[in-house]
């Protein structure tokens, strides 16, 4: 299930990429909500075969670590999704 949006629709469209595919969200979204609006998992959990969806959403169980390209490895509950964004699910390097 993905996260649905009720309010704030009118907000100006953001372009990003996740895993190389092209994805929207809404300017001001956090990384965890843009992703979580286009598809329905976060993650994939290194330590097990569970997908992710975030846990605390306020940056303090490190369970929301995504990749972006030119940042390195950043916590998406906290980190506001930017134009042109490219985001990977795969392997978080520390």
């Amino acid at each position: 299930m993905r996260l649905q949006r009720l309010a704030e629709t009118d907000r100006p469209a953001v372009s990003f990429t996740l895993d190389g595919r092209p994805m929207a969200a809404l300017e001001g979204d956090s990384l965890l909500t843009a992703i979580l609006t286009e598809d329905t998992y976060l993650r994939t959990n290194e330590f097990g075969d569970g997908r992710r969806a975030g846990f605390c959403l306020m940056g303090a169980c490190q369970d929301c670590w995504v990749s972006v390209e030119g940042s390195g490895r950043v916590r998406a509950c906290s980190t506001p999704i930017t134009e042109g964004m490219r985001v990977s699910r795969g392997t978080v390097q520390p």
